[in-house]
């Protein structure tokens, strides 16, 4: 069965019905094409020809001849409308006219480096060009390094290698930096937040290099669609680009449904839950031989929702092979045979985390489900163009979780397809990051009285590690002094660089699978269920200082469900407003967190079936909060007794954790709350939100300003959600919060908007 006939009968169904709540139909679009610019070489129109290409889309030709007149340029066009070309061809175009000249490929993983590197290749080859392309990464023998360093013309890498590899061994490098004449960065939008933060950073380390050896680059970015593309291009390189965004790409009818599980506890608010709905859906097309993707919102979904197709698939007597997991923590071999086996079509469906996002070929696939909201606008279209690549029809079904950020969207469609994707945010300047690259660049080349890191106060950073015996001071200008190699104390991702490596106990030790240091606490805690590719592993021995978890396989009926606790101290207030409902403030925060227990949750029914305790080191990071501190008789002005205080401070920061990264225009993941019913300090009720980043990235800044739109749209959700006295879908699931919450939540809310005195 073809997929507009599943689409005709879903239409038709009960469930279709009751729980679309919005079915929107983007019409096919035609190409707009244009010429080969002129300054294109004779060879490649000629390969370009040999593929099928006799014209190219408006946006290439436009980006190809903004390139070959030396501007910077970001190219923002939908996924699969060939942004590839855009930057392949004016690159190759130099090489031929100059052999001597070099190009950068940075990609955000390894995966799609690869990737990218097999169609740059094809292209080479087509032009029947001897143009020495390599892929330099950490799977890269050490023998093949100085042939690349030596002869390469093109080098894809990614920004890790460049930051630890490539820019501290750039004597090594020389030739490379000589003649340097492209930097490509592709999927700008990625490079949000802290990742974004500090490639900024890894840029101004690799254009000070390049000045230092007389080259001064070009930089290509390519995005999907975000709000402020050139600015944040700009904001990355430090200087000006030209956007290119006058998209030429055909594109296939694509369906996008909006679709909100059943409620089964009307008093409790709890809908059926979405990881089975999305189950239910991707097996009834791939019972039909519709090749799906399903994206799930954690590495433990994923496991989840695989192991529940992989049941589903053997019972409908297909193969349980013929669906695959894909997510971090795989090895790179097993992630490369999926994606083989993808292309090839031998697999029909994949389980994936948000790693899928970009742009690896995966070969046709026609419908994208995913497992709840992907946290914001400009993730959610990339995950539903990776079906839909060619110009057939295409189907993407976001399924809704209880959750208010859900069912917010659930209740506005109009929020998500009339508004525009987020902003991407980096703050280059966080003193925690520049300091980092401060001492990474210090280590490449000594800085000169009068050098400029990014900001005016670079000598007095200069200074400062001067007097840490970290840099010294001679002839004017500031040195290393450091047996440290500072590269590898910073990681371009997270705070920590280390990872926990997952031993098979049951199979001589055999390394299954890698974890990052942040996590380890909740995946890999003693008695932990750590589940994957299917498989079930029960966690015998976490060493901490080693860095590596023992498991051994088992087949149980559960995976287990961690729960940390979280502290928070101030350090430091910069910002602060008082007014007559309380205090506002904005500072620098300590936030301590720990694993401290976990529930054993039994599969499909999702119901607790024992909890256990875990021992593990307590996690700190000192980051950027906005805060707000109620009367200390809060509770008595609203005739609140001091559990229904708690339970609406619990309601509150519930809510807001949900729905604020909805105005501040960022992931949920890039917010956390919290709240204290007698802050240590100041005995004062007060709720937190802070940045999810060592140093913070200026999201609780916006909160600070928008703080009056967030409580007002706060209070109109949980008025709308149809509970009596509170659920998953606003202020949190009554059984943890108590009955009243909802009544609480509201009280302060009223309060916070001016409403109640």
């Amino acid at each position: 069965m073809d997929l507009s006939l599943v689409l005709d009968q879903l239409q038709k169904s009960s469930e279709g019905k009751d729980c679309i709540v919005h079915w929107e139909t983007i019409p096919p679009k035609k190409a707009i094409y244009a010429d080969f610019p002129e300054s294109l070489n004779f060879k490649l129109k000629v390969a370009l020809e040999k593929k099928g290409i006799n014209k190219l889309y408006s946006h290439q030709a436009s980006a190809i001849e903004n390139i070959l007149a030396g501007h910077n340029v970001v190219i923002v066009t939908p996924t699969a409308s060939g942004k590839t070309l855009c930057y392949n061809l004016p690159i190759i175009n130099k090489i031929l006219e100059n052999p001597e000249g070099k190009a950068l490929y940075l990609f955000p993983t390894k995966a799609l480096s690869q990737d990218q590197v097999v169609e740059l290749q094809e292209l080479i080859n087509l032009v029947k060009a001897d143009i020495k392309t390599y892929t330099f990464d950490g799977d890269t023998p050490v023998s093949a390094r100085k042939a690349i360093r030596t002869v390469g013309q093109i080098v894809v890498t990614n920004p890790d290698m460049l930051h630890s590899g490539i820019l501290p061994n750039h004597t090594k490098w020389n030739r490379i930096f000589e003649n340097l004449k492209y930097v490509v960065i592709d999927e700008v939008h990625h490079y949000r937040g802290v990742f974004g933060s500090h490639l900024a950073n890894v840029v101004r380390r690799l254009k000070r290099i390049c000045k230092f050896y007389g080259s001064k680059p070009q930089f290509i970015f390519c995005s999907a669609t975000i709000a402020n593309p050139q600015e944040l291009a700009e904001k990355i390189c430090e200087e000006e680009v030209v956007l290119v965004n006058n998209n030429g790409a055909p594109s296939g009818e694509k369906h996008f449904l909006l679709y909100n599980p059943p409620v089964i506890n009307k008093q409790l608010g709890i809908r059926k839950s979405s990881t089975n709905e999305v189950q239910r859906l991707a097996g009834q097309f791939l019972e039909n031989n519709i090749a799906t993707i399903a994206f799930a919102p954690s590495r433990l979904r994923v496991e989840v929702l695989l192991t529940y197709l992989k049941e589903k698939m053997a019972k409908s007597r297909k193969s349980a092979d013929s669906v695959h997991g894909y997510r971090g923590g795989y090895l790179p071999m097993e992630r490369r045979k999926i994606e083989q086996g993808l292309r090839a079509g031998t697999i029909k469906g994949v389980v994936s985390t948000n790693a899928l996002e970009l742009g690896i070929d995966i070969g046709q696939l026609e419908v994208c489900l995913m497992t709840g909201y992907p946290g914001n606008i400009a993730s959610t279209w990339q995950q539903a163009g990776r079906a839909g690549r060619r110009q057939d029809i295409s189907l993407a079904i976001l399924v809704a979780n209880s959750s208010p950020l859900d069912q917010y969207l659930m209740q506005h469609p109009e929020y998500f397809f009339s508004q525009t994707p987020e902003h991407g945010i980096i703050d280059p300047n966080n003193l925690v990051i520049l300091m980092s690259h401060i001492k990474c660049a210090a280590f490449e080349l000594p800085f000169e009285k009068g050098d400029k890191f990014g900001v005016d106060t670079t000598q007095d950073i200069l200074n400062y590690l001067k007097q840490q015996k970290v840099l010294h001071f001679v002839d004017d200008k500031w040195h290393w002094n450091s047996e440290i190699y500072p590269a590898e104390q910073v990681s371009l991702r997270s705070a920590s660089p280390e990872n926990f490596v997952i031993l098979n106990s049951s199979d001589n030790n055999r390394v299954i699978g890698e974890v990052d240091y942040f996590s380890a606490p909740i995946f890999l805690f003693p008695d932990a269920i750590y589940l994957h590719a299917g498989r079930q592993y029960q966690i015998e021995k976490l060493d901490w200082e080693g860095k590596k978890a023992y498991a051994k396989e088992v087949d149980v009926d559960f995976y287990t469900d961690p729960e940390t606790k979280t502290e928070i101290k101030v350090l430091q207030i910069n910002q602060k407003q008082t007014l007559e409902r309380g205090e506002i403030c904005l500072g620098e925060v300590s936030v301590s967190s720990a694993a401290v227990l976990y529930k054993k949750i039994k599969f499909h029914t999702h119901e607790n079936i024992g909890a256990g305790r875990i021992y593990l080191p307590e996690q700190e990071m000192h980051t950027e909060a906005f805060w707000y501190e109620f009367p200390s008789d809060i509770g008595s002005r609203l005739e609140l007794s001091k559990g229904e205080l708690g339970g609406g401070l619990s309601g509150l920061a519930y809510i807001l954790g949900n729905i604020a990264c909805l105005w501040v225009m960022c992931d949920p993941r890039d917010i956390r709350t919290f709240y204290q019913q007698k802050a240590p300090v100041t005995e004062k009720p007060t709720l937190y939100l802070y940045d999810n980043y060592p140093g913070g990235v200026g999201f609780a800044e916006k909160i600070f300003k928008l703080q009056n739109i967030i409580w007002l749209e706060a209070k109109k959700l949980i008025e709308r959600c149809l509970c009596e006295q509170g659920c998953p879908s606003c202020v949190g699931p009554t059984l943890e919060a108590g009955e009243r919450t909802k009544v609480a939540t509201l009280k302060l809310l009223d309060f916070l908007t001016g409403q109640q005195t």
